[in-house]
């Protein structure tokens, strides 16, 4: 089993668990407030990957109810929860390391906290999948903890006790990923995350523009 489905088979798990303790998403309201802003289209198509219970969802459709949503997860407890917290907007069953099996266009694609989940070489290969899938002047929103002395890419234990592979990512690697697959930076953010263990966890934030 690879270390994707050992955190699906978790979160599947924990779906309600994770819902209580992050579906109030306020540390990020001005990244996404700030995504809803660069979509330019009135009624734009959004493409989420790994988009748990919906809460991301539910605050851009509360920004931008016009926003033409499609939500995708691996765990399908998490993608029940997420329709019945946006009954307005489409969800379904997707790896997002599958993303260039899709054959549909998008404005924009939201991807919050989905590359924790990948190791560097499924990110750069998502970015190059989201690029082919973007219409012209699409954007992308990616954010995920930042590789720094405290913390690396390793087996995590949560409350629950349950271990799963975490991967952090370098700004240097995703930046430059984003420029080979012609996109442009037009926000780049980090902020410290507050946690339980005393470390210190950075939060890495990039909105680009195809």
């Amino acid at each position: 089993m690879d270390n994707t489905k050992i955190a699906v088979a978790i979160f599947d798990k924990l779906a309600k668990v994770y819902q209580e303790k992050f579906m109030d998403v306020g540390l990020y309201h001005q990244s996404f407030d700030l995504f809803c802003e660069y979509i330019a289209k009135e009624n734009a198509t959004v493409l989420e990957l790994g988009c748990g219970p919906g809460n991301i969802t539910k605050y851009l459709l509360e920004k931008r109810p016009n926003l033409k949503i499609m939500g995708t997860d691996l765990s399908p407890n998490m993608i029940a929860l997420a329709r019945i917290n946006n009954p307005k907007a489409e969800f379904g069953l997707l790896d997002c390391r599958e993303i260039h099996t899709i054959i549909e266009q998008y404005d924009a694609i939201m991807c919050g906290f989905c590359l924790p989940y990948l190791s560097k070489d499924e990110a750069v290969a998502l970015i190059r999948g989201a690029s082919k899938i973007l219409n012209p002047n699409g954007i992308i929103y990616i954010s995920t903890m930042e590789e720094n002395e405290d913390n690396k890419s390793g087996l995590r234990k949560s409350s629950s006790g349950d271990e799963m592979y975490m991967y952090y990512h370098r700004t240097i690697d995703l930046t430059a990923a984003l420029e080979v697959a012609g996109f442009k930076i037009i926000t780049l953010r980090h902020q410290d995350f507050p946690t339980n263990d005393g470390l210190k966890t950075t939060d890495l934030i990039i909105i680009a523009q195809k």
